[in-house]
């Protein structure tokens, strides 16, 4: 038995979850009545549900209260271009939704949802939410609610607070990572739960949607990767984009594909900028900074997901919601966790934007975990190789004083 668990946590955690899939889907075509083993997936579905609010609101207000401190001007243009180029793939992924709307199944008690009525309805219902009581909002799973408060108090932070304060900060952040990294190591059993659930109810033929939703995040990445920012790249530089942009795939966006952590890839780009005969004080804060605000995958994944949930609920997004939708997921995105599938956990919180509850929302997440095995892997090279590539931009935009 020692010998079995020792070379279970050996074990990839991509390898777990995909025979997690594979396990929950032959025992859901084999042995449906046995319901137990679907019980798995929503045990893991609710720890996530409870630890989600506390997550974000610890790595929103843990990033406000650090974000400039010791930086300098000069940092001004890297921040500028990891903030624009996350909320640029958030509209090309609202574009996505949009030109190739899909949908998803989902259980029979979240297969419905009421339409949003006006945009003033819904501005209303949202200036009401950001600005409930920030307990309220923990405790209710209120994301705008949270994300409000957390920026509010790690700006707040950032002005009286001393260092040893906001390190304290950065740890209780740290420990609140590391207890969803304890979660998430249980992912393979829960995926088989909501597998086995999901097959049993609805036949293999599920995994036909779950295919079509893979591949459009993974071509939306694709499309942000090697089409939207070069040519952000372009414009800021007047320069082909592409021998800077191979060079980080080749030499960033490999290594972060297999170990699928921004924060692990960090020493792999640090190597890499020194390398490319950048400078040693720059890059030594703006990747680390990159690793937590620079989000361009998940800006995709959040945005993308909460409209192919809204789309499933048949509830009608107009383009001017979906926009707002795109600026909220890159707020979201620079505040998503390290840690695998971390930008899953702040699908609720766009969800909330568009009138879904955080009920029906985690169902998305659960879902998210199943595409994960290949989504957070591109996503995860797509952030960290961004990260390189912005921190050279705007390096070369202050050595010509750009901007």
């Amino acid at each position: 038995m020692k010998m079995i668990i020792k070379t279970w946590k050996k074990r990839n955690l991509i390898v777990k979850i995909l025979c997690g899939i594979i396990i929950g889907s032959i025992l859901g075509i084999l042995v449906p009545q046995a319901a137990p083993i679907g019980y798995l997936g929503v045990l893991f579905v609710s720890a996530l549900k409870a630890i989600a609010p506390i997550l974000v609101f610890a790595l929103v207000m843990s990033s406000i209260s650090q974000a400039g401190a010791g930086i300098e001007s000069k940092f001004r243009n890297v921040i500028l271009l990891y903030v624009i180029s996350t909320l640029v793939s958030a509209i090309v992924s609202v574009c996505a939704s949009y030109l190739f709307p899909l949908t998803v199944h989902l259980s029979e008690t979240y297969t419905k949802a009421e339409n949003m009525k006006s945009l003033a309805e819904i501005f209303g219902n949202l200036l009401e939410s950001i600005v409930e009581n920030p307990i309220s909002a923990l405790v209710g799973g209120n994301y705008l609610g949270i994300l409000f408060w957390a920026v509010m108090i790690g700006f707040g932070l950032k002005q009286v607070a001393n260092k040893e304060t906001i390190a304290v900060v950065g740890n209780i952040s740290d420990a609140v990572s590391n207890v969803v990294r304890w979660i998430i190591q249980f992912a393979p059993f829960g995926v088989m739960g909501i597998v086995f659930t999901t097959v049993s109810t609805n036949g293999i033929s599920i995994f036909t949607s779950y295919g079509k939703l893979i591949l459009e995040l993974v071509l939306t990445m694709m499309f942000v990767m090697f089409v939207s920012n070069p040519f952000i790249i372009f414009l800021c530089t007047r320069k082909n984009p592409f021998p800077l942009v191979m060079k980080c795939i080749r030499e960033s966006a490999i290594p972060a594909f297999f170990t699928r952590s921004s924060a692990a890839n960090i020493p792999v780009n640090m190597a890499l900028c020194q390398r490319l005969g950048l400078d040693k004080n720059f890059y030594s804060v703006s990747i680390p900074l990159g690793s937590t605000i620079n989000m361009n995958g998940a800006a995709v994944v959040i945005t993308i997901m909460s409209l192919t949930l809204a789309h499933t609920l048949g509830v009608y997004v107009p383009i001017t919601v979906a926009i707002f939708l795109a600026v909220v997921s890159t707020l979201g995105a620079c505040g998503t966790s390290g840690v695998a599938g971390g930008s899953l956990l702040l699908i609720p919180m766009a969800c909330s934007f568009l009138g879904i509850s955080s009920d029906i929302s985690m169902q998305m997440v659960a879902v998210g975990f199943i595409v994960g095995v290949i989504q957070d892997s591109i996503e995860t090279a797509l952030n960290s190789s961004s990260d390189v590539i912005f921190t050279a931009v705007a390096e070369q935009m202050e050595d010509k004083k750009i901007m």
